[in-house]
């Protein structure tokens, strides 16, 4: 059967200022800015689509030219927004974000959308946009009532659901979302707060032994925490399978968008039937390859993908 996923998260426009020189804090700093598509719902969609995965979005954008932007942009890569609501204000949020010299973020304010237009739609239309997936991805902080809704309606369907964190407001003052669901996939300082200990300082063997822990706890089929440039770690919980995979070389351009391309690769060698090992492998150049991408998404990942000889070893078996 053909996979089709249905991205349940949202859009953000980003304004990025590159700093040419090395970034001080309390000065002045040259460099440049760009306006580029974001957020991490909308990232993932455009990811999966890029790596040729049939994809669907569900999220909200402003009834301006601005938003019609952002769809038109999806629909070049054939992504379905019939669920996308349009609103006349805050259906989009902003994230202004200031990279150091290196590429590396320096700070970030965040404007979330209002999350009212989103929800409404998932309650409205959650039975039927589930029923036409294969696999759910829920941008898990959203609000209670999002996740509970889509989490609800896939289990009557036996849809698997996996979870990526926004800021972890919603998860961490209601853990029991993660019950059961198929995948999630957090970095190590997201860890570090929701597993309520020093993940990140841990070694390798007993981080894997902290993630098995949580999962089994949870009824969590898989989890993978990133842990920056010194790779990830992951437990599936069906094989019982623990291990860490290393990082590729890159040439930074900038690091933002990194996570939700190491998900969107993961994901995508899941649903297409890897193991987990194998998909963490895809995550991890889905990753190296956006990071050279001055976007938050790189535009080529289909060729890339195509020319990769880890990549088709993967799914030449």
């Amino acid at each position: 059967m053909q996979p089709f996923v249905s991205v349940i998260g949202t859009t953000f426009i980003d304004c990025k200022g590159f700093a040419a020189q090395a970034y001080q804090p309390d000065g002045r700093n040259l460099g440049s800015i760009q306006f580029v598509h974001g957020g991490v719902g909308r990232n993932v969609a455009e990811n999966l689509a890029n790596l040729e995965v049939p994809t669907g979005f569900v999220s909200s954008v402003d009834r301006t030219g601005l938003g019609d932007e952002v769809l038109a942009r999806l629909a070049r890569v054939n992504v379905e927004t019939k669920y996308v609501q349009a609103c006349e204000k805050e259906g989009m949020g902003m994230w202004l974000a200031i990279l150091n010299e290196n590429g590396d973020l320096a700070g970030s304010i965040s404007q979330m959308p209002n999350l009212g237009a989103l929800e409404a739609a998932v309650k409205r239309h959650g039975d039927a946009l589930v029923s036409e997936s294969t696999h759910i991805v829920l941008e898990i902080d959203l609000t209670e009532a999002i996740a509970r809704e889509t989490l609800t309606v896939a289990r009557c369907h036996n849809i698997p659901v996996y979870g990526i964190p926004g800021n972890l407001d919603i998860v961490q003052k209601h853990p029991d979302l993660l019950d059961g669901m198929e995948g999630f996939i957090c970095n190590n300082f997201e860890a570090d707060q929701l597993l309520g200990i020093d993940f990140t300082h841990l070694g390798r063997a007993d981080q894997q032994a902290a993630l098995a822990a949580f999962a089994e706890k949870h009824g969590l089929r898989q989890f993978v925490v990133t842990l920056g440039e010194n790779g990830s770690v992951f437990y599936d919980s069906r094989t019982k399978e623990a291990g860490y995979q290393s990082v590729f070389p890159v040439k930074m351009v900038d690091s933002s968008g990194a996570g939700d391309a190491f998900f969107s690769g993961t994901v995508m060698g899941l649903v297409r039937g890897l193991t987990l090992a194998e998909a963490v492998v895809c995550g991890t150049k889905v990753a190296a390859w956006t990071i050279e991408s001055p976007e938050n998404n790189c535009q080529t990942l289909s060729v890339k993908m195509q020319a990769d000889e880890v990549f088709q070893q993967l799914f030449v078996k």
